[in-house]
């Protein structure tokens, strides 16, 4: 049987390689990472480091990548 070629292209196990390495890179923050996340966000909104645009935007990002790695387990 002959390898799909889409399916090799987006990484062979269905997500992109761009995405791959984001949530590699987000593996490896995650166990490095010791605070409280949630309050680390409202320290930033309340800083004004980031505006509320910004955090609905992660937001999104961050359910999109949920979604991706969600569907790299099964």
């Amino acid at each position: 049987m002959m390898p799909n070629a889409l399916f090799q292209a987006i990484g062979g196990n269905g997500v992109p390689p761009q995405m791959q390495n984001i949530i590699n890179q987000y593996r490896q923050f995650r166990q490095s990472f010791s605070g409280n996340p949630k309050q680390e966000v409202m320290n930033l909104l309340q800083s004004g480091r980031i505006n509320q645009q910004q955090l609905n935007q992660f937001q999104q990002m961050a359910q999109q990548l949920r979604s991706a790695m969600s569907s790299e387990r099964t």
